[in-house]
């Protein structure tokens, strides 16, 4: 059996405030309806009990008098009932309704001669139909009611449920990376309207958005500050470590100055990414062949293995850089046997180590984090990731059953 489809704005709440008002609304016309039909049929059986009552009295008089009595009265009438017989019996007087003749009549009866009954009947058709579309008024103008206030209540909750969605909305954007995501609600922005507890949410996730955005930018302005800062020392550092004489210090010397420039192209690099400013240059490529280049340029010993090839649109240089970085973190903190499986559009580089931290196959990458003793500044899977980005495929990270880190580049398309 199928759910019923809710629209994406409807939700636990807008449900629960539905079923609420209904209930509320059905509970309060009942009450209603049932306080208005017993006022209005007891007044109307006492207005015919009175008459009935007044009548019997009449026929009374006559009956003791020993005039003939008026239509409608008799001593023990047919159709009179048997209860309100046994009552005059008993010397007293009483008043009932019942049906004689096919239609409802008001009964009064008291004591006569011989232990019989002096009864009176009062049609009562008329005061029965009165009753019955009394009620049927009220059945009526209470499904009216509860309709109307279910479509008032409706609209009200859904007002406020839509906005309560385009803020659940944004608050995701936001935490997928979109930092520019504003909720701008109307009553937020507009002071001289009402503030209820839904503007008051957006306005402060529009605030924590607007200071995490502005925290990030400074942050991405420092780093590629210091990147620049550092190119002109470094360069003049790289032309005077050439310059020392061969031996061990200088071997040292050298190896450091290139590892510091290493890691401010990679800040630089960082930096643009995080500009978004990237633009693509688009070429038909073979993955087979390119992920073999990539091989060779990184000078390591890694087994390709090309399960299906395909060819792609990407640009070439981004696509080398994600794989290279790739390589170059399996052989770096992994062990044994590197592998680059190419498979139609997903290519994998796996190695047989210990396998990526819990931190980063649940988060993804981290800039200047590593663990487990290793080595490193964490920025080669972060460029690795940004550029993956900007060519439109997806990057993930998983551990494989048997040991071993697994990288899964799945480009656009496949």
């Amino acid at each position: 059996m199928s759910r019923l489809a809710l629209p994406h704005w409807a939700g636990t709440l807008a449900v629960k405030a539905a079923v609420f008002i209904t209930v509320m609304c059905c509970a309060l016309a009942a009450m209603l309806g049932v306080l208005v039909h017993v006022s209005v049929t007891n007044q109307t059986v006492g207005q015919a009990r009175d008459l009935a009552l007044s009548r019997l009295t009449d026929a009374t008089r006559a009956y003791e008098a020993g005039d003939t009595l008026l239509g409608g009265a008799g001593v023990d009438p047919p159709g009179l009932p048997d209860a309100l017989r046994s009552l005059a019996a008993e010397g007293d007087r009483g008043t009932m309704v019942s049906e004689h003749r096919g239609h409802p009549t008001m009964w009064a009866a008291g004591p006569a001669d011989r232990n019989r009954a002096l009864a009176v009947e009062v049609d009562y058709s008329q005061q029965s139909r009165t009753i019955a579309a009394l009620d049927r008024s009220i059945l009526w103008s209470s499904g009216l009611a509860i309709g109307a206030t279910l479509l008032v209540g409706a609209f009200a909750v859904t007002r406020v449920t839509r906005r309560l969605h385009a803020t659940a909305q944004v608050a995701r954007r936001i935490s997928g990376g979109d930092l520019d995501a504003r909720v701008d609600d109307a009553r937020a922005q507009d002071p001289t309207r009402p503030q209820d507890e839904v503007a008051a949410v957006a306005a402060a996730l529009d605030s924590m958005a607007a200071s995490l955005q502005g925290k990030l930018l400074s942050e991405q302005r420092f780093t590629a500050d210091v990147a620049h800062e550092l190119r002109t020392p470094l360069t003049g550092l790289h032309a005077a470590a050439e310059l020392l004489p061969p031996g061990r210090p200088t071997e040292l010397v050298r190896d450091r100055v290139a590892a510091l420039r290493t890691l401010t192209e990679d800040l630089l690099e960082i930096s643009r990414l995080d500009t978004g400013r990237e633009r693509l240059e688009l070429d038909a490529e073979e993955l087979g062949a390119l992920a073999s280049r990539v091989v060779r340029a990184s000078g390591t010993d890694t087994e390709v293995v090309v399960v299906r090839d395909a060819r792609v649109e990407t640009d070439r240089r981004r696509l080398e850089r994600v794989l290279g970085n790739l390589v170059a973190n399996a052989h770096k903190h992994g062990r044994g046997r590197v592998s680059l499986t190419v498979d139609g559009p997903v290519v994998t580089v796996r190695d047989e180590g210990d396998g990526f931290p819990d931190y980063l196959v649940e988060h993804g990458p981290q800039r200047f984090r590593t663990e487990g003793g290793a080595k490193g500044h964490g920025l080669g899977l972060t460029i690795a990731v940004g550029q993956a980005e900007v060519l439109g495929a997806r990057l993930e990270f998983a551990n494989a059953v048997g040991g071993g880190a697994v990288a899964r580049l799945t480009l656009r398309g496949g």
